[in-house]
């Protein structure tokens, strides 16, 4: 029975990260398909070579954040239920939110989704409360919080000085190095995506394994990178534009130069939340902040602050909505447990 409850959660598992690769894949293409950088079938091609390659760059990561949600996950069917119900309502909010056209995060879900369950596990004298809780604040609200108000600052602050240095140059010139820019930022960005979401899908998996009493041998984490690598960038070629709709039309309307700018801004977000603070950031609200931090900046602001008033609320339902339906499913799924 916990075998076959494994091979049910690590297949979840596998579900959840091509749908990640599915629901973020506008978040490297849409200012630069937006600013015709690059057309749409070269962009998602390179997008998803570059998030696969991501995968590969931070091998640490995996290993921490393993170490991180590991305290909230409870061993033996108690422990696989947990990570179970987790990528249940990661997944299924990430359907609910592509079909509504809003950027979430993918990143975040799932956290508040092993968080919610957790606590419901503990509820239930399964878990003691104090790891999960851990993971919600420190994992999911901390960085939502960060990165949402420094990504759209730094991206306003970059607009200014790169605007003073080309004050004399050709409007045609300035959009051509926009558009260059544009290019080389879709491929940090979504490069940046696989070190982050590729990483927290090993992760998940040795959280997974370990939960089942088993240890993932040292030789095969390179195995679970492949496994990782494919199934987010089969995502990404599969690429929902339904987001990217919302990101490139319906936010913020931008010139090559700050979309090159605000591409900048969130891939160094990534990085330096990957390699620098181990945390992990979200790429959907690191590139999204930075779209109006740039956008802002412009002799007439052209954000859209409807939409943007609208991703917000998105943002800050995302933790509640996935920690309440994980938390529901295992309080369910608890009477078969004991």
């Amino acid at each position: 029975m916990e075998s076959l409850l494994l091979v049910i959660t690590l297949a979840v598992l596998a579900g959840v990260t091509f749908l990640n690769g599915f629901h973020d894949a506008s978040n490297a293409v849409s200012s630069a398909v937006r600013t015709r950088a690059l057309t749409p079938r070269l962009a998602i091609i390179m997008v998803s070579l570059f998030t696969a390659t991501g995968t590969f760059l931070a091998t640490s990561l995996g290993s921490t954040l393993a170490d991180r949600f590991q305290s909230s996950v409870p061993h033996g069917p108690a422990g696989l239920v947990t990570v179970l119900c987790g990528l249940l309502a990661a997944g299924t909010w990430g359907l609910f939110t592509w079909w509504k056209g809003q950027p979430s995060s993918s990143t975040h879900a799932m956290l508040a989704g092993l968080a919610g369950a957790g606590l419901a596990a503990a509820a239930v004298g399964l878990e003691h409360p104090a790891d999960a809780a851990a993971l919600l604040l420190r994992q999911v609200l901390l960085p939502l919080v960060v990165t949402s108000l420094l990504a759209p600052v730094l991206a306003y602050a970059l607009v200014i000085p790169i605007v003073w240095c080309l004050r004399h140059t050709p409007p045609r010139k300035i959009n051509e190095a926009g558009r260059s820019a544009q290019a080389i930022g879709a491929a940090a960005v979504a490069l940046a995506h696989g070190v982050q979401d590729g990483q927290r899908a090993v992760a998940m998996t040795v959280v997974t394994v370990s939960a089942a009493g088993l240890a993932v041998p040292d030789g095969s984490v390179i195995w679970l990178e492949v496994c990782a690598a494919l199934l987010l960038g089969g995502g990404v070629l599969g690429g929902g534009w339904r987001i990217t709709h919302t990101l490139s039309t319906r936010l913020v309307t931008l010139d090559p130069l700050r979309a090159g700018a605000a591409n900048a801004v969130s891939a160094t977000l990534l990085f330096v939340g990957a390699f620098a603070l181990k945390l992990p950031i979200s790429s959907t609200q690191a590139v999204t902040a930075a779209l109006v931090g740039a956008g802002i900046n412009q002799r007439h602001s052209t954000v859209n602050w409807a939409t943007a008033r609208r991703i917000l609320g998105f943002w800050l339902a995302t933790p509640l909505a996935c920690a309440l339906l994980a938390g529901t499913l295992m309080l369910a799924a608890s009477p078969l447990l004991r």
